[in-house]
């Protein structure tokens, strides 16, 4: 709430005045043109002005510069409206207090001469900002019934003080006389902030210790055992008082201050609930390392380097623009505050003065011509071909696929039903790079960090390690059931791949070649969360892993809102044997596994499916030679590929692309209609739409399918030739006869045969494994397997008979490639066994 006093100064006040009295927070001022303006150098908080020469366009200028409110009378509130000035921000000065239902404005100012009932009423308990023009000698009582009445007086600045000055009025006893308190002690409530409205501390204050603050301008209270405390005066934690305020009550103060040495607390942190955090947090490591960073390292270069901390400002300016998802903006912009606000500490400018700006910017009335530079305007420039743009459907519309028909299509229009969206690798890593970086260098800490970041959770530590608390996996039966049937399915279909045997092969007498699997020793399994609870995925990363023999099993996957991890996903890392759990997702989990932290084991190996971020992880760590980490395969957005005929069930073939479309907007869902009739086409189609309505994810569906193609052909064999030119990561053969079709299969994740063989079967409980390769990887990557979580080893036994059929063969070669060493170590033996005559060279 307002001060209860506003202070009227004329332009020629004396600065000290004016500083002695900037506690109450607001001033009226007394100027003839905005140069005059300006030249008060003393911040007031919120300022008033009345001029001494009324004119629209100094009046404009004045708010635009930050004048708060106008001084203006009836007639000039007319004239100011009519040239769009906010009638906020003019305080009208009334003729008759019945006029104001014709002047709505921001505050009122009337003579004190009205009568006080009339006023007070018309203040309305403080809901109307109401000023009350005291002319002529101050009279103390006429004063303090104002402030009673919730009205604010206008106080010329040299009739007011702050200290005990005969013939003044004080403003602390104003103040005083606007406050309440029910405590016993007659003390006041007091919450102390700092200029940036951080909270400090709660304290209490009396009367005697707010009209000593105010009079030294210092953090000053009423300590209940010692009287008055002079804060910091023992501990250099001293406060200046900046301002004071009340709340909408009057029975709690609040004491803005700047707040000097080690902070507020006896803690000797910067409040009593802890350390500030933000931008004001980020403001003291940079002061401080402004002062104390060591000579050459890059925090100094960035200090000392101009034109190195202003490429760094345009790079990040650049990559924010670049940005698009939610997280990717707040990244990015976070960069941008770093290195900014680093150029405003070199500088002296703190982040008062920045906001101090912003304020100005708030205030102003004249907006701006809403253009750029002209360097920063570019022609457009043809851009690698994105992926089109979703567009929101009408919630009454019917979720339909497009149709295209390949009879009378043209071949650029099919390609482009069969065409994936371009992903932009190089602004993907531009975000990844940094996380996979701050892992590398800060390990636990750097990952707790983008944990709370990311996942809006902050950890205690970054690993769960087994053996886990039964009360981590506590599910419904039903639920461990079906999970332990899922597991058993998995486990028999991959245990049938191993490799038990080792092959041997003769291929000359005396040469013995042989191949052997051995297990990878240490794996991480990527478990996504997001928009959905994934145990499958669990199941078919880690059944694979135990059945190989892997002997050390890292699970990662994004912790909940509340800390925990899915009690899904951690009932099936019991059950295959992992050793702890990632509370990590994203690429800072991958960078976790594949360097390892102090918490986290290094892996060999890491697989699973996930986002942009995580493949773009993925693909870093396994091409830098320092991390040895191989991983299974890129990934992309689910797909699935149905080919269905008119033997089809239109209910079955609709509900397998829902259950691909559900996964995400972006989801690939495509139809191929092997010579359909308009009849069966429609029966699909409004399948598709009933079934979609029904489910909890509609809206992701509706999204989904508003992309997603239907293509008609006419043959099984062209069906089969475009599913193999497209590669999907499912395929579904809901046609007559679907298992002789499947020889045709040539570029498929997985296969699923028949009109009762849904792709849901092989995502959790047939036996085959749902991580498939996407986005066309299936012509190069098979989906993960036993042999996945393995690698071959090869061996050779040559005897010396042996040694006489190859022997010459491999010197040849060797001296062929002028390889000599090579060659030598053949003729050394053969020379040994008599197998080369003596001429030999």
């Amino acid at each position: 709430m307002p001060f209860p006093v506003l202070p009227s100064f004329r332009s020629s006040a004396p600065e000290e005045q004016i500083k002695a009295l900037s506690v109450v927070g607001s001033a009226l001022f007394e100027v003839s043109s905005v140069d005059d303006y300006k030249k008060i150098s003393v911040q007031t908080g919120v300022t008033l002005v009345q001029l001494t020469s009324f004119d629209v366009q100094t009046v404009i200028d004045l708010l635009n510069s930050g004048v708060a409110e106008i001084f203006a009378t009836e007639e000039q509130y007319k004239e100011l409206v009519d040239a769009g000035v906010p009638s906020s921000r003019i305080a009208v000065q009334l003729s008759k207090i019945e006029n104001s239902s014709e002047y709505p404005a921001g505050s009122y100012v009337l003579s004190s001469s009205l009568p006080l009932g009339d006023l007070k009423s018309f203040g309305d308990n403080g809901s109307k900002t109401v000023y009350v023009s005291v002319e002529g000698d101050v009279s103390p009582v006429v004063v303090n019934s104002l402030v009673s009445a919730q009205l604010i007086p206008i106080i010329e600045s040299d009739k007011l003080t702050v200290s005990k000055e005969s013939g003044k009025v004080n403003v602390a006893d104003l103040f005083i006389s606007s406050l309440t308190t029910d405590r016993a002690d007659g003390l006041y409530t007091t919450l102390v902030t700092d200029v940036y409205n951080h909270s400090l501390g709660l304290v209490y204050s009396s009367k005697e210790s707010i009209a000593e603050a105010i009079r030294v301008k210092a953090g000053v209270y009423q300590s209940r055992r010692h009287g008055l405390w002079y804060k910091g005066a023992t501990s250099g934690a001293t406060q200046e008082l900046v301002s004071l305020d009340k709340d909408c009550d009057g029975d709690c103060i609040k004491f803005v201050v700047k707040q000097a040495g080690t902070g507020f607390c006896h803690l000797e942190t910067d409040s009593c609930f802890g350390n500030v955090g933000g931008l004001t947090r980020l403001e003291k490591t940079l002061q401080h390392r402004l002062a104390n960073a060591p000579e050459g390292s890059y925090t100094k270069r960035l200090f000392t380097d101009e034109a190195l901390l202003v490429a760094k400002i345009k790079e990040e300016a650049e990559e924010l623009t670049e940005a698009t998802t939610k997280d990717e903006i707040a990244w990015e912009c976070a960069d941008l505050f770093y290195f900014a606000l680093t150029r405003c500490v070199k500088n002296g400018v703190s982040i008062a003065d920045i906001e101090k700006n912003l304020d100005l910017k708030g205030l102003k009335i004249t907006r701006r011509k809403g253009d750029a530079k002209p360097k920063f305007i570019k022609e457009a420039t043809p851009q690698a071909k994105e992926a089109p743009k979703v567009e929101e459907a009408p919630k009454d519309e019917k979720i339909l696929m497009g149709v295209l028909d390949t009879a009378t299509a043209s071949p650029d229009e099919v390609a482009k039903v069969l065409e994936r969206p371009v992903q932009s690798t190089s602004d993907i890593m531009k975000l990844v790079n940094p996380i996979i970086d701050a892992v590398r260098s800060r390990g636990d800490a750097a990952l707790i960090e983008l944990t709370a970041k990311f996942d809006g959770v902050t950890v205690e530590s970054p690993l769960l390690k087994a053996p886990f608390d039964p009360k981590l996996y506590a599910i419904s039966d039903e639920l461990k059931d079906a999970i332990d049937l899922s597991i058993d399915n998995v486990e028999k279909f991959h245990a049938a791949q191993m490799d038990k045997e080792t092959m041997n092969v003769e291929t000359k007498p005396g040469v013995v070649c042989s191949r052997f699997a051995r297990p990878i020793d240490s794996v991480g399994l990527y478990v996504p969360g997001g928009t959905a609870v994934l145990p499958s995925t669990a199941i078919m990363l880690g059944v694979p892993a135990q059945v190989a023999g892997c002997k050390n099993i890292i699970l990662a996957t994004p912790p909940r809102r509340d800390g925990s991890l899915s009690p899904e996903v951690v009932y099936v890392a019991h059950k295959i044997g992992a050793q702890g759990i990632v509370l990590a997702g994203g690429a800072q989990a991958v960078a976790a596994m594949a360097y390892g932290t102090e918490s986290v084991p290094k892996v060999d190996k890491i697989l699973g499916p996930g986002n942009q971020f995580v493949t773009a992880a993925k693909m870093y760590v396994q091409n830098d030679t320092s991390a040895l980490c191989s991983i299974d395969m890129p990934a992309g957005p689910s797909e699935v590929l149905v080919i269905a005929d008119n033997d089809a069930d239109p209910d079955f073939v609709a509900s397998d692309l829902l259950s691909q479309a559900e996964h995400g907007v972006d989801s690939q869902v495509i139809l191929i209609g092997v010579d359909l009739t308009p009849e069966s086409l429609k029966a699909i189609e409004d399948s598709l739409h009933r079934q979609a309505l029904e489910l909890p994810r509609v809206e992701i569906v509706r999204k989904c399918i508003k992309h997603s193609t239907t293509l008609l052909v006419k043959t099984y064999e062209e069906a089969l030739r475009l599913s193999n030119q497209y590669a999907p990561e499912h395929l579904i053969l809901q046609i007559k006869d679907a298992a002789s079709y499947v020889p045709l299969v040539d570029h498929a994740g997985s296969v699923f045969v028949g009109a009762y063989s849904p792709e849901s079967c092989g995502d959790y409980s047939s036996g085959t494994n749902h991580t498939l390769p996407t986005y066309g990887y299936a012509r190069q990557y098979s989906g993960v397997n036993t042999s996945t979580f393995q690698k071959h080893l090869t061996a050779q036994y040559v005897s010396e008979e042996g040694l006489k059929y190859i022997g010459h063969a491999v010197m040849s070669l060797a001296k062929c490639e002028g390889l000599d060493a090579h060659r030598n170590a053949v003729k050394v033996r053969m020379s040994k066994l008599g197998l080369l005559s003596k001429d030999f060279v």
